[in-house]
């Protein structure tokens, strides 16, 4: 069995394990991305032909002008959560098994949720900013401390959960709004969206990119903000208005916001709200760590080997389409 891996080089040594390249190589034909370009479009059927199984990154799309060429191709395999740009439909019409990822970043994207919002109330990056540029004077200004802060959090998936756990553990006050969950835990207050936006200090937006969740977050919600509180978003860009963020932010509807995510190349927060004063922005790093890549990395190889052995390979998501090669 022959295996695209569609990793460039810089992709490769920041998004997936040596680990599980050696682990592949030891039991497919591995065929490596070996240049400093993602392979999309015309790019990603030429690698692919003579391949039985890609694993993909997240640039490597698959709309169904790709999809209907990729000749005995049997099974796209994303390496991430994430497969909004994959047509699954396309897929299944042409007997391509779909699989993805589980969320192994959590820990790592829960801790960058907080970090976002120690600058924004300590004033960390602004304060260490000034003395590389050699200014040894600075203004006296008093800044909020987490403990006792009221944060409310979108979403309580993996990450939520995660936000909320490290939040308790700052002595925070923690609301939560999730329509699909029910909250057990004591110190959590599950309440309205509405109620949950008006009275916290911090807004953390973890909600999952879905139809219902695209622009949630707009001039309305804004305005539904106290003026001093931070906006946070972790999750993905198309939860927000970027619009409205920037009138909310430049018009001083709210104190701020933290961004990892936004509608710029490859996720990354828009430079046009990156760029304002009251912005920390950082480039779709949250989870960039060691192991939540290695994590994804290794389920990868799990679903290739599960293929070898004709078993239904962990986290498919359109097995029951299949007409062909798997029938289950």
């Amino acid at each position: 069995m022959r295996v695209l891996l569609t990793h460039n080089r810089d992709l490769l040594s920041h998004f997936y394990s040596p680990k599980a390249v050696d682990l592949l190589r030891a039991i497919v034909d591995l065929r490596m991305n070996d240049s400093d370009a993602p392979l999309a479009g015309e790019a990603l059927v030429a690698a692919a032909q003579g391949c039985q199984a890609i694993i993909s990154d997240r640039l490597a799309a698959g709309p169904r002008e790709v999809l209907e060429r990729l000749r005995g191709v049997k099974a796209f395999i994303r390496c991430a959560v994430d497969i909004r740009n994959i047509d699954v439909d396309a897929a299944s019409d042409n007997d391509i098994l779909v699989c993805r990822c589980s969320a192994g970043y959590a820990d790592a994207v829960a801790e960058h949720a907080i970090a976002l919002m120690l600058d924004l109330a300590r004033g960390i990056g602004a304060d260490a900013a000034r003395y590389h540029a050699g200014q040894a004077k600075h203004a006296m200004t008093l800044r909020r401390q987490l403990a006792g802060a009221h944060v409310g959090v979108i979403g309580y998936g993996t990450i939520g959960r995660r936000i909320v756990d490290l939040a308790l553990a700052f002595a925070m006050k923690v609301s939560v709004y999730d329509p699909y969950v029910t909250v057990r835990h004591g110190a959590v207050r599950a309440v309205g969206f509405h109620e949950l936006l008006s009275e916290p200090d911090f807004i953390v937006c973890a909600a999952y990119a879905t139809p219902e969740t695209a622009a949630m977050m707009n001039a309305d919600t804004f305005a539904r903000m106290r003026k001093t509180a931070y906006f946070i978003n972790i999750s993905r860009g198309v939860l927000v208005d970027e619009e409205a963020l920037e009138r909310a932010l430049t018009s001083g509807t709210i104190a701020g916001a933290g961004l990892d995510v936004g509608l710029g190349p490859d996720e990354q927060p828009s430079l046009s709200l990156a760029r304002l004063p009251n912005v920390i922005a950082t480039p779709h790093t949250a989870a960039l760590m060691r192991e939540p890549s290695e994590h994804q990395a290794l389920e990868t190889v799990d679903q290739v080997r599960a293929i070898l052995e004709d078993r239904l390979p962990p986290h498919a998501v359109n097995a029951h389409r299949m007409t062909g090669w798997w029938r289950r």
